[in-house]
């Protein structure tokens, strides 16, 4: 099977995602109603079809949520069970498994001695979360946390244990699609502290081991049938580097072999990925981006120990994110889709069945992403969510491939007309390379209208990017509803988007990467979408960093910055913001170039600073409130302390509602109050 795609689908500079239509936005979408919890989210079906799972807001209190299953042979009569979250522990995530089993993933406010064993202060108190992954039936009776061992190692202190109990000690690691009543589970052994994994049986709690871990070996691909360890992966020290190497079982003789065509430096960030097996050849599928600029998918030959000559799927523009494998009896394990990471993550099927499906769910929803996420063995229920820009995710059921059944809306409240349009472009930096970007133009405006505000809005990471549809924080649609324009770019050291645009970011802190968000702005003067002076920059975690080192850069096209959970001090930054040993090392070698604290007396723009109390990734007393205290005496600057706020959401809808009133609050009062 041989599949070229380069450019039919994603072949322009400017791709449209919605409608064209500009229809003048009745009144800006609410604060409230962008900020309460989602009406549903993390919706789920078991692979029998029997049941979904979802968080829907609590009958308690809908500030909070709650675990809820349903019977799906009678939606319509409501959720059969729901729980509400704890007093300490709230429901964050949810999904649901095989043997009628449901894993809840929630958590609760901790203030202590993290102990360096998670993310925090090695030493004193950290104001943080735990997140813990329970395990219970459908019935919801009885809550267990998922996977744990009830042995505790003889001699253990108190120190470990607690570190134990923070950190957890089990995870879900592979769902073994065909067995009815097993998963693949990982689990910390708490004398060496190493990862073990088991065949973990869902209805008896027993268990068998496939894998022992160690300190530098971990499993990466499972076969989806039996458990067996397929491909593990070795990161070995090479002088001032550091290796990944990939063993593959040898189907004769059980051995692992390694695989030097698979090999790669750390230090040069190629990606490879061992997603799946063909059962006929035993050759392997395998994501990477070694021949390409971007990702590709190919067929690795595990006993000639090469590559097939020509990739199996490959895009001209974007990378390949995944292969779609079926779980489906009839052809089980064979690849029947891939997804292409491009102006949004887009699934495309060469099965004529799921292609059939797709086509027909697009048509009952023209101008929506559409992303089916599980199915039955027969494909009489089909689990699928919808998006645009202008519309929340929702999630539907597909039921005996004729009758679509609305199981709801995330935000039922806000309708298409209500934010503009949003487009793919693409701008030339100042040196010449190509930046993507995605524009969302404020509600009924048109391009015979008179220029608008905008605002910048870099994304965070930085290695991360920005996708199509809609804006999960709900910030892009509270501007586009209030007559701003928004431009989110893809700056140089976004990840996703190819090698070239990715590695150009390293060492570009505030330097070259910040030129790419300032071209950005010129950009939109350029195409008379901006007024030049009624531009500001707003980005939360890198990008708030991007905010704050718009402040102390001249010239500037920003008439003032908001920066939330910024990081500020690239000195002290160091290698502290991942619990990865590995990507701090090769990841903290990138991040160099202007920092803010060391000229903070070039400040020259209003600022608005903010960040949560319980923020451990970019601590305000390290980052925030610094700058805030070195600039406040020479430039007007607010600086907010958000309470119990971490770094990542979700957050508390209380929290979402104070800081969007802030940055609204800013925009009219203290940025542009004197540019009308």
């Amino acid at each position: 099977m041989r599949m070229s795609i380069g450019g039919a689908l994603f072949c322009s500079l400017l791709i449209a995602i919605s409608s064209s239509s500009t229809a003048i936005a009745a009144e800006p979408i609410s604060i409230d109603v962008l900020t309460r919890l989602p009406a549903i989210q993390s919706v789920s079906m078991d692979p029998s079809g029997k049941h979904l799972v979802a968080l829907i807001h609590s009958p308690k209190n809908p500030e909070e949520t709650a675990l809820a299953a349903w019977d799906t042979a009678s939606l319509s009569s409501g959720p059969k069970m729901i729980t509400p979250s704890g007093d300490q522990m709230k429901f964050i995530a949810a999904s649901a498994l095989k043997a009628d089993k449901v894993l809840a993933v929630a958590r609760q406010e901790w203030t202590g001695n993290a102990g360096g064993c998670i993310e925090g202060k090695a030493a004193g108190s950290t104001m943080t979360f735990v997140t813990k992954a329970y395990l219970t039936d459908v019935d919801q009776k009885k809550f267990n946390e998922a996977f744990a061992s009830e042995a505790q190692a003889l001699g253990q202190s108190k120190d470990k244990q607690q570190c134990l109990e923070l950190a957890g000690t089990a995870a879900l690691a592979a769902m073994l699609p065909r067995d009815p009543d097993r998963v693949i589970i990982e689990r910390l052994d708490q004398i060496s502290m190493a990862a073990d994994y088991y065949r973990y049986n869902l209805r008896t709690g027993s268990k068998d081991l496939v894998f022992r871990g160690g300190s530098r070996a971990r499993p990466t691909l499972f076969d989806p049938r039996s458990g067996e360890v397929l491909v593990k992966s070795e990161i070995e020290a090479t002088g001032d580097d550091y290796e990944q190497r990939i063993h593959i079982r040898d189907a004769k003789t059980g051995e692992f072999v390694v695989q030097s065509a698979l090999t790669t430096k750390l230090s040069d960030r190629h990606k490879v990925n061992v997603a799946g097996i063909d059962d006929a050849s035993g050759k392997y599928y395998v994501l990477t981006d070694q021949f390409s600029d971007q990702v590709q998918a190919r067929v690795y030959d595990p006993a000639q120990k090469k590559f097939d000559a020509e990739p199996l799927v490959a895009d001209k523009n974007y990378s390949i994110g995944s292969l779609i494998f079926s779980t489906r009896t009839s052809n089980f394990n064979k690849i029947v889709g891939f997804v292409v990471d491009g102006a949004y993550s887009q699934q495309i099927f060469v099965d004529p069945a799921m292609k059939s499906i797709q086509a027909s769910i697009a048509q009952a929803f023209p101008g929506q992403q559409i992303s089916i996420s599980s199915y039955t063995d027969d494909l009489s229920k089909v689990l699928f969510r919808t998006e645009s820009a202008s519309a929340p995710p929702a999630f539907h059921m597909l039921l005996n491939q004729k009758q679509v059944v609305d199981l709801g809306s995330e935000r039922p409240e806000i309708k298409p007309e209500m934010t503009g349009t949003q487009s793919w472009v693409t701008y030339k930096a100042r040196d010449g390379l190509e930046i993507p970007a995605i524009l969302d133009l404020p509600a009924g405006w048109k391009k015979a209208d008179a220029p608008a505000s905008a605002i910048v809005m870099p994304h965070g990471g930085p290695w991360a990017r920005d996708f199509t549809g809609w804006d999960a924080p709900g910030w892009v649609p509270m501007l586009t509803s209030r007559g701003y324009a928004v431009l989110r770019p893809q700056y140089r050291g976004s990840d996703g988007l190819g090698r070239k645009l990715w590695m150009a970011g390293d060492a570009q802190w505030g330097l070259a990467m910040s030129d790419d968000l300032d071209d950005g702005a010129a950009w939109l003067v350029s195409q008379g979408i901006a007024a030049k002076e009624r531009i500001a920059i707003f980005g939360y975690s890198y990008g708030g960093f991007a905010a704050i080192a718009a402040d102390v850069r001249s010239p500037s096209p920003f008439q003032c910055a908001i920066a939330g959970a910024p990081v500020a001090d690239l000195g002290r930054l160091g290698t502290s913001w991942s619990d990865s040993r590995l990507q701090r090392i090769l990841q903290g070698r990138t991040v160099k170039g202007m920092d803010p604290m060391r000229n903070a007396s070039k400040a020259h723009l209003p600022i608005l600073v903010f960040d949560g109390d319980r923020d451990v990734r970019t601590p305000r007393a390290i980052h925030a409130e610094p700058f805030y205290n070195a600039v406040k005496s020479t430039v007007p600057a607010q600086y907010k302390e958000i309470a119990d706020m971490p770094h990542s959401m979700p957050w508390y809808p209380r929290q979402q509602r104070e800081t969007n009133d802030l940055i609204l609050g800013y925009l009219t009062n203290s940025c542009f109050d004197q540019k009308k």
